[in-house]
């Protein structure tokens, strides 16, 4: 077997197909996000403005949180040295926990290294717990679901994306009596449509499902306190796991599931993927909690979030740019070609000091490549006219038809 040929041709067949992803090297400049300085293959350096980050809303550069972590340090040291449950499980992690389940309503969290292994290891335990559930998938749902829900070894249903009527087909066609969950996500990053929680919670009712909602890209920016799109929209109540991420709006690192009090005693005690992994830092720990606390209470920074996003559409739909809009904070412009979405990524970088990372298969469908921006409250209006004049000429440039594109 020639192993290395084999690694070659996978990688060729990336390079081949326009897929082959590039990973930029950049310096965030601390306190003057979105500012960065990109560090060239050839050693060379360059300020370049981020416009594809997910610190939706500039948290990991507030003095705060970069004090909270720094005074963890200071106490407790580097890491923290174990498991949760042997010698990990800090004050740190505990006063986390605590913020996490006030956010959302719920009697309990559950902290993991990151919301990917939160999915994964909850999904994938569950039916240890439940014997014979079954878990109905939004199609569409994100990576780490899935793969918790291919290894649970238990019953899965893929429902067209957002259709409650698929649902319930699948819902009526199933044992009455058997445990069932439904998992969604409150919002969907690559297009940034929003999830039916109402709906949802009602089918969940109707057929006694348990309810399973990830809102990594709406904690801190959505609702009444930051607590995500179930929270905005009065359902938080009756969803019963809430998956989020402490690295997106709060700015630090981690992921969490909130829940019942018993729900989240069945996970630690049953979860692999919580018992076997070193706990977070307690500096990580320390700052993600006093970034929790700062957004309870800082609506304006949500609200600028939003007329952020907004000034954005508009002014890329004003250019006739091939636009998705679902109201939501995110803004993903379709090329639909792989080889020219990495054309204007790196023209923008290398002529225009702009750095948007393009999205291509398996993130998402083949035809539907993109630059996804994530506008925040910290750029500011010369950021947002310098991108809007490149956006401009590039697209030109590249010789995109705008029509074709559309079509």
């Amino acid at each position: 077997m020639d192993y290395s040929a084999c690694l070659d041709d996978a990688i060729r067949r990336l390079h081949d197909e326009g897929r082959y992803r590039t990973f930029i090297d950049i310096v965030r400049n601390r306190g003057k996000f979105p500012n960065a300085t990109w560090r060239r293959p050839d050693g060379t350096e360059r300020p370049v403005r981020v416009w594809c980050g997910n610190d939706y809303l500039g948290m990991g550069q507030h003095p705060d949180v970069l004090s909270a972590m720094h005074d963890a340090i200071d106490e407790a040291g580097a890491g923290s040295g174990g498991t949760r449950n042997i010698s990990g499980t800090t004050l740190y992690h505990k006063c986390l926990e605590a913020e996490l389940a006030d956010l959302h309503g719920k009697e309990a969290a559950l902290l993991f290294t990151s919301a990917y292994i939160a999915n994964d290891a909850t999904l994938s335990t569950l039916p240890r717990i439940f014997p014979g559930l079954i878990i109905y998938s939004d199609e569409l749902n994100h990576a780490s679901m899935i793969e918790g829900i291919r290894r649970n070894g238990g019953s899965k249903r893929v429902f067209r994306h957002n259709d409650l009527a698929h649902l319930r087909e699948l819902l009526e066609a199933d044992d009455r009596s058997a445990p069932k969950l439904i998992a969604i996500e409150s919002l969907y990053s690559m297009d940034g449509d929003f999830g039916p929680i109402e709906g949802i919670c009602d089918l969940a009712e109707e057929f006694d499902a348990i309810t399973y909602v990830d809102e990594v890209h709406a904690v801190g920016m959505y609702g009444q306190r930051g607590s995500g799109v179930a929270q905005r929209d009065w359902q938080a109540h009756r969803v019963d796991i809430i998956n989020g991420t402490l690295a997106k709006a709060f700015g630090v690192m981690g992921g969490y599931v909130a829940a019942s009090a018993r729900m989240c005693d069945a996970l630690r005690s049953y979860a692999p993927g919580f018992i076997f992994t070193t706990s977070l830092a307690p500096a990580i720990a320390a700052g993600a909690t006093a970034s929790v606390r700062i957004l309870k209470s800082d609506q304006p920074r949500r609200d600028r979030l939003q007329v952020q996003a907004n000034v954005l559409k508009t002014r890329l739909k004003a250019l006739g740019l091939p636009l998705i809009d679902h109201g939501s904070h995110i803004v993903p412009v379709i090329v639909g070609d792989p080889v020219h979405t990495k054309l204007l990524s790196d023209m923008l970088l290398e002529d225009h000091g702009i750095y948007v990372q393009p999205i291509n298969y398996p993130t998402v469908p083949r035809g539907t490549e993109r630059l996804r921006f994530t506008p925040s409250p910290v750029h500011g209006q010369d950021d947002m006219e310098h991108l809007i004049k490149a956006m401009d000429t590039l697209w030109s440039h590249c010789e995109l038809n705008r029509s074709e594109l559309s079509a």
